[in-house]
């Protein structure tokens, strides 16, 4: 139960504040002066355990497999990953793992949870500030609902460590994303990865112009979108800080190269157009997602070291989504570009494991062999380099937080799931342990309360 949960907090220490993380252009004194975190994290690290776990398999997510492997954790951070001839300190619990598999927790980079929440209604939809077809000055966090029963699922059933939470793709510019450390909290900021930059959320193709087209407003067409995203970046490379203007800001955010544009595109030709504009504007995109078409500008994508995160076999849907194949993410991988599995789905984002799998038998069908061990990277290592927490999460190397997940066989296989799950060291859902199943405030009292689904 959360509150629990939280009592058993008390004294958790804190994550070290964010650090620099390379040279940034000169800022004017007037922008230095504003607060760039008015919002900041106030999450707390759960209390954890010294904890080794030997004899499974080790998937590090970097590409790496150790068989009979042992990982080491202690204080919130990963202290060793090697095989059976590993020391373990004295004082570390050990777990068996024989027969079962390691790996990083699984990050989802586009997920909509908290902002469109269950139960799905009106009342909760929070995700799409649909009144103007540009809307930077808008935060994800501020419609996050910390009790969306999705969170805890998420944990359990996916693995589901981190996240980032995105506005909807009714905009061109919908706003600026979230990035959660998957942990029960009281508030949206109790969850907040400390150290994780913003992203951006951008939309290119049918949503915009249909969204703002039926209302008789520009953009209805796709070079309507461009030229009011061409016109947005214009303004903003104008600004000159004097007056705060919060949807600048964000745009100069980007400019600067601290905020990460995470772009909704469908068509590959829309995306190489993007990109094109990026470079005329100067910025940067860093994912195109849903990105059903990525497998037919490969090589340019990898040429502008642009990641595609998708779907294993979802398309269809819309005319823009019509030419998507599933060995999308496998054509993607033979070319040496970077591939992440989502979700954009409450129930999606319990089984991106299985996504990624779906899209592993794909390429194999196609005569493309993609390793278990590489195809882990597309849930953690590569959502976490295009989110910009990989620093941090995403692999188990030493020095990195404990997000760790124990699989009861093959993460890979449709059969198994999360046995346990570590974030940041702490024990924070175990299988066999109903007390270490969070549950939202929520549904404390609800019919089913204490069920995990």
């Amino acid at each position: 139960m959360l509150r629990n949960f939280l009592l058993a907090t008390a004294a958790a220490t804190a994550l070290s504040a964010c650090a620099a993380t390379g040279d940034q252009p000169a800022k004017s004194a007037s922008a230095a002066a504003i607060d760039k975190n008015p919002y900041p994290s106030t999450y707390r690290p759960y209390p954890g355990t010294p904890t080794a776990l030997v004899g499974a398999t080790v998937f590090d997510g970097a590409g790496g497999r150790i068989d009979n492997g042992t990982v080491l954790f202690e204080g919130g951070k990963v202290t060793g990953v090697g095989g059976p001839d590993l020391a373990i300190p004295a004082g570390f619990t050990r777990i068996d793992g024989t027969g079962k598999y390691v790996t990083p927790g699984v990050i989802d980079i586009h997920s909509h949870l908290g902002d469109y929440p269950s139960p799905g209604i009106q009342a909760l939809s929070d995700g799409n500030e649909a009144t103007s077809p540009t809307t930077p000055e808008v935060w994800a966090e501020h419609s996050v609902w910390p009790q969306d029963p999705g969170f805890s699922r998420a944990l359990a059933n996916g693995g589901v460590t981190s996240l980032q939470i995105l506005p909807g793709s009714a905009n061109l510019a919908g706003g600026r994303s979230a990035i959660l450390k998957n942990v029960p909290a009281r508030t949206v900021q109790g969850m907040k990865f400390p150290q994780a930059p913003y992203g951006f959320k951008m939309a290119c193709g049918e949503n915009p112009k249909r969204v703002y087209g039926s209302k008789g407003r520009m953009p209805s067409t796709r070079m309507g979108n461009i030229a009011v995203d061409r016109q947005m970046w214009l303004d903003a490379k104008a600004y000159d800080g004097k007056k705060r203007d919060l949807a600048k800001e964000t745009l100069k955010g980007v400019l600067d190269g601290e905020i990460l544009v995470q772009n909704h595109c469908y068509r590959a030709d829309e995306m190489a157009i993007v990109m094109d504009m990026a470079k005329e504007m100067g910025y940067k995109v860093t994912a195109f997602h849903h990105a059903v078409e990525s497998y037919k500008i490969a090589d340019l994508l990898k040429e502008n070291g642009v990641c595609s995160a998708i779907w294993a076999d979802w398309f269809g849907f819309k005319m823009e989504s019509y030419d998507g194949i599933p060995e999308n993410a496998a054509f993607l991988q033979n070319a040496g570009a970077c591939v992440i599995v989502h979700s954009d789905d409450e129930n999606g984002i319990q089984r991106l494991n299985q996504e990624a799998a779906k899209a592993q038998a794909a390429g194999r069908r196609a005569g493309i062999a993609i390793t278990d061990a590489e195809v882990i990277r597309w849930i953690t290592l590569n959502p976490a380099r295009a989110m910009g927490i990989d620093t941090w999460t995403g692999s188990l190397a030493a020095g990195k937080m404990a997000d760790v997940v124990l699989w009861n066989g093959n993460p890979l296989s449709v059969y198994s799931r999360p046995e346990k799950v570590w974030i940041d060291g702490a024990l924070m859902y175990d299988a066999d342990d109903p007390k270490r199943r969070p549950v939202s405030d929520f549904e404390l009292g609800q019919p089913g309360e204490g069920d995990v689904k």
